[in-house]
């Protein structure tokens, strides 16, 4: 067996259905021989974030894979690669290679080389007979502790040499690790002190699927949560104790609750300071639990510190919290729940003139609610895109269902969205999986918009159209009087069209519902549909007092 055909069959046998590629590279043809789909996209950025959405909603029990080109695939593949570091999906990126005699020649371009700082695992095959265990260890890496991208380069003369035996190549294996049962004690008596806690949702709550125990917490102790970007949808937001999504726009209850919380635990989370994500108050009192002890004291002083997979983390804190005086919970229960409702409420009031906005062009709000009107959140996967969109949907959708949203944590590369609604599309077809972004998105991957056409994936695209870089305005003012360097203009539903789409522009506020319903159906009927929406320049978002 060739080592290209060796790869695959390794990859069937790690439980590997999906490869997303752009030729040339071998292992394509070689997956397709052995009955695994191969996705063909349009430009290498997007395969990565197909194979990152699909390795995310499967909770990290399937990775995704990508394999390209080597030189000039391999070199547009850098960002998708980088941005899955960043939101640590498990995906194993498969590189062409220059031969051997070639591969340290500069400048060709050496995935080992370049990949190195964004990848958690990174090797290249320099002999066939290296396979299996070149492979295994990619594998491990991928199913063990902190999910993060594994790279494997194939230089192009070994693809054709002969990888040796893998008739019984065995199947790699995950597993867990827990928190110190000393630490647990410590953590479960400031718990059950703290008069005024709150708990910190993330990703790794989702990778552990600790759900359940994550709401049993909160529950039994009456402890108010809020979620990081990409924990999103891992606590039910219409729970009394939900406070909502953290960001840069976020519900006024998030940020008054963690300034006046006396203790603040993060399960799942990695307490990065982004301008993209919500600051903890100064001075707070901060409990990390975390997969990953290189996460600690990173960024922000922490009082206590978890280590361990986030569903063994809250089993073992429950279990510690049994018996323990219940005073300060008691004292908490209903009236907590009441002050977040009361919170809630004033913050819609505050925002539901634009929400009901009758204006033309249509306020991009007016489309957020919309958006919540129309689709059942829990029988829609959504995401948005960099810039507006984000900060536009974040406090307004309400994320009920596990792995119901896809989020970003960092910063992020436009049009990450498109590939993300493809891959979750792929990874549950059963679901309307939609993404929303602006007009300057499309412009970096609106050609992918043929692959969701082409591999038969009917997505909803809902984009939101203000002819210009609105986030840009405030800060490029001089260089958009002189030179007009924030406008930017498309008719994307006539694009969609022309690609084998759906396409649908709206301009009356009154007409979006309709619009997204019809664009719903056609994706029931498997057509893909772009509804684009002309909205205001509007670049204000919910930032709630002041963040530290």
């Amino acid at each position: 067996m060739q080592v290209a055909d060796g790869i695959a069959h390794i990859l069937r046998a790690e439980g590997v259905d999906t490869l997303f590629a752009y030729p040339v590279n071998p292992i394509i043809e070689a997956a397709a021989r052995a009955d695994i789909r191969t996705v063909i996209v349009r430009q290498e950025r997007i395969g990565l974030h197909m194979a990152d959405a699909y390795a995310r909603l499967h909770s990290g029990e399937r990775v995704g894979v990508f394999a390209m080109q080597h030189g000039p695939g391999a070199e547009n593949a850098f960002g998708g690669v980088a941005q899955a570091y960043s939101e640590s999906a498990p995906v194993l990126v498969l590189p062409a290679g220059y031969s051997r005699r070639q591969m340290w020649t500069d400048p060709n371009y050496s995935s080992f080389l370049n990949l190195d700082r964004v990848t958690k695992s990174n090797e290249v095959l320099l002999a066939g007979g290296h396979l299996s265990e070149v492979m295994r260890r990619a594998f491990m890496a991928l199913r063990n502790g902190r999910p993060r991208p594994a790279s494997v380069e194939v230089p192009v003369d070994v693809m054709g040499e002969e990888a040796g035996d893998l008739a019984d190549y065995t199947p790699t294996f995950a597993t867990r690790y827990g928190p110190d049962p000393v630490d647990v004690d410590k953590v479960a008596a400031a718990i059950a002190a703290a008069e005024r806690p709150v708990l910190y949702a993330g990703q790794g709550v989702h990778y552990a699927k600790a759900w359940p125990e994550l709401r049993q917490l909160a529950e039994a102790w009456s402890i108010p949560v809020v979620t990081s970007i990409e924990g999103k949808s891992a606590f039910p937001e219409t729970h009394p104790l939900s406070l909502g999504t953290g960001g840069r726009s976020m519900p006024t209850a998030v940020r008054t609750f963690l300034d006046d919380a006396d203790l603040i635990i993060g399960v799942g989370v990695s307490f990065t300071r982004t301008g993209f994500g919500v600051a903890m108050p100064r001075g707070a009192r901060l409990v990390h639990c975390t997969l990953d002890p290189a996460d600690l004291q990173k960024d922000l002083p922490t009082e206590h510190a978890l280590v361990g997979d986030a569903q063994l983390t809250l089993a073992a804190l429950l279990a510690a919290l049994e018996g323990r005086p219940r005073t300060t919970a008691d004292a908490r229960h209903g009236r907590v729940e009441a002050d977040i409702a009361a919170a809630h409420a004033a913050f819609l009031a505050q925002w539901q003139a634009r929400l009901d906005s009758s204006a033309t062009p249509i306020d991009p709000y007016r489309v957020m609610a919309e958006l919540t009107r129309t689709l059942d959140p829990d029988d829609t996967i959504i995401t948005h895109d960099a810039g507006s969109p984000r900060d536009q949907i974040l406090p307004f959708w309400k994320s009920n269902t596990p792995l119901s949203y896809i989020g970003w944590g960092k910063t992020t590369q436009l049009g990450y969205g498109l590939g993300l609604a493809m891959g979750a599309k792929l990874a549950r077809p059963d679901k309307v999986c939609v993404n929303v972004w602006g007009d300057a998105a499309i412009g970096f991957t609106g050609m992918d918009f043929e692959t969701a056409v082409r591999e038969r994936l009917p997505i909803l695209s809902v984009l939101l159209n203000n002819f210009s870089m609105a986030i840009e305005i405030p800060i490029m003012q001089v260089a958009q009087e002189k030179y007009g360097s924030t406008d930017i203009s498309g008719h994307y539903a006539d694009f969609a069209r022309a690609l084998g789409g759906y396409g649908e522009r709206v301009t009356d506020p009154n007409e979006v519902s309709a619009a997204i319903a019809r664009g719903v159906e056609q994706t029931r009927d498997g057509t893909p549909a772009l509804i684009e929406v002309i909205t205001a320049k509007d670049y204000t978002y919910p930032i709630p007092g002041k963040a530290h």
